[in-house]
């Protein structure tokens, strides 16, 4: 009884470092993301989608390709951050969660404030976390090619996003 309760406590603090760490490193790439650092938000991205992008510099350059522009045009990120993580579940000998996150961003006098979401997948050689944008686990097509025979129990919520003139 003594060794179920104490494996018990130890799974639970566990579980609790591990959201810690996921909310760490989703910060750092919700930093990364405000000074369009992308080499680092790709250190965080899930391999097999920098695989799906034909590596990380053809990511990057599609990146800076998306961006550069827009930059050019006045667009800005104001704000990055995270709200929440969901509970660590372990399921497909993988610990999971989601995080919520917020970004508000201006172009063109307009002020947009998208809340989203974010699979984190626990990299436990490396000891950290790879992230998903979890609205494209909604294509099957796309979630095949970066997850094959991906299932989750998580209950991931809707992106939303607000405009207002500025």
């Amino acid at each position: 009884m003594l060794l179920l309760f104490c494996s018990s406590i130890s799974f639970s603090q566990n579980i609790t470092a591990l959201k810690a760490s996921a909310l760490r490193d989703a910060k750092i790439t919700a930093e990364a993301t405000l000074k369009m650092d992308f080499e680092t938000v790709f250190k965080y991205t899930l391999p097999s989608v920098l695989e799906a992008l034909g590596g990380k510099e053809n990511g990057i350059e599609l990146l800076k390709s998306i961006f550069e522009p827009m930059v050019e045009q006045g667009f800005v990120f104001e704000k990055a951050d995270i709200l929440n993580v969901s509970d660590v579940v372990f399921e497909q000998d993988q610990y999971r969660c989601y995080l919520e996150k917020f970004i508000q961003m201006t172009i063109n006098e307009t002020r947009i404030k998208s809340y989203s979401y974010l699979l984190g997948i626990y990299n436990e050689t490396d000891k950290f976390w790879y992230f998903i944008e979890a609205k494209e686990l909604k294509n099957s097509f796309k979630v095949n090619k970066v997850l094959p025979n991906f299932k989750t129990k998580l209950n991931i919520p809707e992106n939303r996003i607000t405009s207002e003139d500025i």
